[in-house]
C-alpha cells in the first residue's frame, strides 16, 4: 500500500522543518502541494499531516482508541506527571470525570472579578508614552490570575510560584521538548536550571495542599474543588493527583490565555479600524467603568476580535498523536508509532472555508456559513475527548482582560520590531511584542464609531 505524498527527503536526516526559520509557512506550503494527507520523515520519527476536518474528526473521535499522545507530551511526564495533559486510558478518564466540575459555568464565573481587578492593578503602573513587552507583561498578568483562582494562597507563595514558573517556561522550550525524559539528569546549566524551577514548583504546591487538608476549608478555589470532589465510589485525588493537576493547570492555562491576548493586541495595532470597533462597543457597553461577568454577553464585536484572532495566531498551533497499531487512511497505510499531525494553524488558514485567510476579518463570523463548518475546521481548544477542560475559563479571562486593558489604552506595535511566530510548544513570539501605549480615542469619537459597528 501506497505512502502519502510529500517532500523529497534529505540524505539521512529527511526533513527538519521545525528547524528552520520559516517552518509554519513551510507546512502551510506542503498542505497546498500535496493536498489533505502529506508525510514526512524527520530523522527517525515518521509524521503525517492530516489537513482534513474529517480525518481529524476520524483520529480524534471515531477512533480515538487507537491512539496515545504525542512524544512531545509524553516525554514532559517527568514534570507534568499524569494531569489531564498527559494521562491516557482510564487513569486520564477518571481525572477528567473529576476536574470536570472545577470548571462549570458558576465556577468560573465567580472568577471575573479576580481577573478585572488584578488587570486594573495592572494598569496602574502602565503610563502614556512608555514602551512595554507587553508579551511579558500578559504572561506575568495571567499566571497571577491562574495562581489566584488556582489556591488565594497570600503574595509570598504567589512570588515563589511565579518565579519558578517564569524560570521553567525559559527553560522549557525549543529541541529540550523533544529530548527523551533521562535528558533531566544532564548536567547542563539550562537542565540544572529546569530540575531547580521544577522542584521549587512540587514543594510549594505540596506545601499549600498539606496546609488545606490540615485545614478542611473550602477557599473557593479550583483547589478546593478539586479536593473536595468525589468518584463515584467515593475516593477522590491523591496529594500526588492533585500535584499533577495543579502543575498541568499552572504551566499549560497561564501561557495559552497570553499569547492570545499578545496576538490579539498585534493584530489591532496592525487594524486600527477594528480596534476603534472595538472601543466603540466597549464604549457603548460600559461607558468607562468596571467589566463584570454579565457583560460578557452584550461584547459580540469583542468576541468576534478574540474569535478571529486565535484563529490567525491559534496558541495551540497543532496537536498530534501517536499511532497504537498501523491503520488505513484513504488509501495510505499508517504504521504503528507514526505521529498523526493535526494543525490549527493550516487548517485556520484553508481558503475552502475561510475566503482571504489571511486577512484579519472579525466580521467573517456574522456570515452564516461560518456557523455550518465541520467541527474540525476552527478547533483553537482542540476537540474530541479530549478537548481543553478549561476553554470557559481561558475565553472568559481573555475577553474581561482584553476589554478592562483597551478602556484605558491603545498598544501599537514599535517600529521595525520583527513580530516572528515560534511553533513550539505554544505559538510564541519570538522577540517578544514591543508595543507603545496611547490613551484610547476620545469618547466622541469612540461614539461616532458606534454607528459603523454590527454589535450583533
Amino acid at each position: 500500500m501506497r505512502r502519502p505524498p510529500g517532500p523529497k527527503p534529505h540524505f539521512l536526516i529527511g526533513n527538519m522543518p521545525l528547524a528552520s526559520s520559516d517552518s509554519l509557512q513551510t507546512f502551510l506550503r506542503w498542505s497546498q502541494m500535496f493536498g489533505d494527507v502529506f508525510y514526512y520523515r524527520a530523522i527517525w520519527l515518521h509524521v503525517y499531516f492530516l489537513n482534513d476536518p474529517d480525518l481529524i474528526e476520524w483520529v480524534l473521535i471515531r477512533n480515538s482508541q487507537n491512539f496515545l499522545k504525542d512524544r512531545v507530551v509524553q516525554n514532559s511526564r517527568w514534570f507534568f506527571g499524569k494531569g489531564l495533559l498527559t494521562n491516557e486510558g482510564d487513569s486520564w478518564l477518571r481525572q477528567r470525570r473529576l476536574s470536570q466540575p472545577a470548571f462549570h459555568r458558576e465556577r468560573v464565573a465567580s472568577y471575573a472579578r479576580v481577573m478585572t481587578a488584578y488587570t486594573e492593578e495592572m494598569l496602574q503602573s502602565w503610563r502614556p508614552g512608555e514602551t512595554r513587552d507587553i508579551h511579558q507583561d500578559m504572561m506575568q498578568l495571567t499566571l497571577r490570575v491562574v495562581v489566584r483562582c488556582l489556591f488565594n494562597v497570600e503574595a509570598e507563595k504567589t512570588d515563589i510560584i511565579s518565579s519558578a514558573m517564569n524560570l521553567l517556561m525559559h527553560n522549557a522550550t525549543g529541541a529540550r521538548m523533544l529530548l527523551p525524559p533521562i535528558a533531566r539528569y544532564l548536567p547542563t546549566p539550562s537542565m540544572i536550571a529546569l530540575r531547580h524551577a521544577v522542584g521549587q514548583l512540587e514543594q510549594t504546591v505540596y506545601d499549600i495542599i498539606a496546609a488545606r487538608r490540615a485545614s478542611s476549608a473550602d477557599s473557593g478555589d479550583l483547589l478546593s474543588m478539586l479536593m473536595n470532589v468525589r468518584d463515584d465510589d467515593g475516593s477522590g485525588m491523591s496529594d500526588k493527583q492533585l500535584r499533577d493537576e495543579v502543575l498541568t493547570f499552572l504551566l499549560a492555562g497561564h501561557e495559552t490565555t497570553a499569547l492570545a491576548l499578545s496576538w490579539t493586541w498585534y493584530l489591532l495595532s496592525e487594524h486600527p479600524e477594528i480596534e476603534q470597533k472595538l472601543h466603540a462597543e466597549l464604549h457603548r457597553v460600559l461607558g468607562g467603568r468596571s467589566l463584570e461577568f454579565a457583560d460578557l454577553s452584550a461584547l459580540a464585536y469583542t468576541d468576534r476580535v478574540i474569535k478571529e484572532s486565535m484563529r490567525l495566531y491559534p496558541p495551540a498551533w497543532s496537536l498530534a498523536r501517536t499511532a497504537i497499531e498501523d491503520f488505513e487512511l484513504r488509501g495510505y497505510k499508517i504504521p504503528a508509532g507514526a505521529n498523526i499531525v493535526m494543525s490549527q494553524w493550516i487548517m485556520h488558514r484553508n481558503p475552502k472555508y475561510f475566503p482571504d485567510p489571511e486577512k484579519f476579518n472579525p466580521d467573517r463570523w456574522l456570515d452564516p456559513a461560518m456557523q455550518k463548518l465541520p467541527r474540525f475546521v476552527y478547533f483553537p481548544f482542540g476537540g474530541g475527548p479530549r478537548q481543553c477542560v478549561g476553554n470557559m475559563f481561558a475565553m472568559m479571562e481573555t475577553t474581561l482582560l482584553l476589554a478592562t486593558m483597551a478602556q484605558r489604552f491603545q498598544l501599537r506595535m514599535v517600529p521595525d520590531h520583527p513580530v516572528i511566530p515560534v511553533p513550539s510548544f505554544t505559538l510564541r513570539p519570538k522577540h517578544g511584542m514591543k508595543m507603545t501605549l496611547t490613551a484610547p480615542a476620545s469618547a466622541g469619537a469612540q461614539a461616532a464609531a458606534v454607528r459603523s459597528t454590527n454589535v450583533g
